[in-house]
């Protein structure tokens, strides 16, 4: 994780501690595949991530005390950022009831961009944390107006050299 740090230029290393836990509370399936696409990306999966996958027919209740429980595993020194897929919807209306908890913030409209974002500046301070975690989700979201060769190939060469897809 030090590399996280590093990568950043931080003074300090920072320790698995000092990075704010990531919740993902979304509509099953799309909490695990967004925590599988950082398994990819990352070729691993980053310490202090977890996904809900909520289903239609869930016990509210037992969603909202799972994910306390979950806050609670993944909560470092720098608290813990929940991420949600739908403002008013079951997974974003059980998030806000975890906003009483202390240093917990909670962000909707979920995107792989926003989510790489998070675990890129997750040792920042929690609320520049929440600012850079928007940035990236709205920056991730474009226009695409011509058909350009590197959007429309994947580069096998650096791919099959790297085994590893490293993106934003």
């Amino acid at each position: 994780m030090d590399g996280e740090c590093a990568s950043r230029g931080l003074a300090r290393t920072c320790s698995e501690n000092d990075m704010a836990g990531i919740l993902i509370i979304a509509h099953a399936p799309l909490a695990g595949a967004l925590r599988d696409c950082l398994e990819h990306i990352y070729c691993g999966l980053p310490a202090r991530i977890g996904a809900i996958d909520v289903m239609p027919d869930c016990d509210v209740d037992a969603l909202e005390a799972r994910a306390r429980r979950e806050i609670d595993r993944l909560k470092g020194e720098n608290g813990a950022l929940v991420l949600c897929d739908v403002v008013g919807a079951t997974p974003a209306n059980t998030a806000a009831r975890l906003t009483d908890m202390a240093d917990v913030r909670v962000l909707c409209g979920v995107n792989l961009p926003m989510l790489v974002r998070a675990v890129c500046y997750r040792a920042t301070p929690l609320d520049l944390l929440v600012e850079k975690a928007i940035a990236g989700g709205l920056k991730g979201i474009q226009t695409v107006e011509a058909a350009s060769p590197s959007l429309l190939s994947c580069p096998t060469e650096h791919h099959a050299a790297t085994n590893c897809h490293h993106h934003q």
